[in-house]
């Protein structure tokens, strides 16, 4: 299998190093509109460099994978859907609710499957999660926590094409909720603050956010997110149900400190950043991705699913500026997700 793959910053740069160790995978091609970074990978990992993304499209792929800027996502994915390759790209698919939209119906007029990078569907413990409440071993689920707080900030550059705290940070809580309940957010009353750097508020974004997730069964969630989580990348979800609870992230990793008398736990070493956090199911990903471009199994994560996280985000977002809840079936997008 022949797989192509746009974009190689630190992301792109993981995940040509995975492609190129699976099994059945015979050639890795990269390429960048930095020409020069794209050279560079490829010298680096001892694989092959395209002259240009279009070059790379049109070059024979078997699979090809995104990780290119978010503002190129949607017309890359366009491209390879008309040209009958099997994609994976990192979220978010686009960088606003209407392009969203449009490529969930694209994907749902089309038999070429799209892999969205939700990589926390992979991680050991959210699986097990979610795979104990379908079973109903904990019972009926009544609250949900979820919450991710990075270490630190990114640069000011990044924020005013990020979409936003929900949009870019929160939308892996709004998926995970999804994957590990199996139900549907249908009202959302969020709120965020800066107390940071004030590149946040020049942006029109905040630093921390919390929001209360009313799902379609009245599971109550609460989601918070903060770039500013200076004892290290902490990323976490608690289930609680009838007969019992389950956490995920609740490891000696966990970035916080006991102020009880004698409690020495957890002892670490801590994570720092979500590429430590999620190293395996990073691979796990892929692996799975693999699988979809052989044609051996669906997507596990679709364009459709992509745009239900993106519609609670766009909700949340609502919710903070106007103060007010906001109903699921008022954020354009409902019809487009049928599947």
């Amino acid at each position: 299998m022949r797989i192509g793959l746009a974009g190689t910053g630190r992301i792109g740069a993981f995940h040509a190093k995975t492609l190129s160790t699976l099994p059945g995978v015979d050639e890795v091609v990269v390429a960048d509109l930095d020409t020069t970074l794209a050279d560079r990978v490829a010298t680096e990992l001892g694989i092959v460099s395209a002259p240009s993304i279009d070059a790379l499209l049109g070059s024979g792929l078997d699979a090809f994978v995104i990780t290119a800027g978010t503002a190129a996502h949607a017309d890359l994915i366009e491209a390879a859907v008309a040209r009958d390759i099997p994609t994976f790209c990192e979220k978010p698919v686009a960088l606003d609710l209407e392009r969203t939209i449009a490529l969930a119906e694209l994907e749902a007029r089309s038999e070429v499957p799209v892999h969205i990078g939700f990589q926390r569907r992979f991680d050991a413990g959210y699986r097990r999660v979610q795979a104990a409440v379908a079973a109903g071993e904990i019972g009926f689920v009544h609250t949900v926590r979820a919450a991710t707080m990075d270490q630190a900030p990114p640069h000011a550059a990044y924020l005013p094409t990020s979409g936003g705290l929900f949009r870019d940070c929160s939308v892996h809580d709004f998926d995970i909720v999804r994957f590990v309940t199996g139900r549907e957010v249908s009202r959302v009353f969020a709120v965020g603050a800066n107390k940071g750097e004030p590149f946040f508020t020049e942006a029109g974004d905040v630093d921390t956010a919390a929001a209360t997730l009313v799902l379609d069964d009245d599971t109550l969630v609460s989601v918070t997110a903060t770039r500013y989580n200076g004892a290290g990348h902490d990323v976490r979800m608690e289930v609680h149900g009838s007969q019992g609870t389950l956490g995920v992230g609740h490891d000696t990793t966990l970035a916080i400190t006991s102020a009880e008398e004698g409690v020495d736990w957890p002892p670490g070493p801590r994570h720092w950043s979500f590429m430590e956090r999620f190293l395996p199911a990073y691979v796990a990903e892929l692996t799975a991705f693999a699988d979809v471009a052989r044609g051996a199994a669906p997507s596990p994560c679709t364009v459709a699913d992509a745009l239900q996280a993106f519609r609670t985000a766009e909700a949340c977002a609502r919710s903070m500026t106007t103060g007010q809840p906001v109903d699921l079936a008022d954020v354009p997008g409902l019809l487009a997700i049928a599947h």
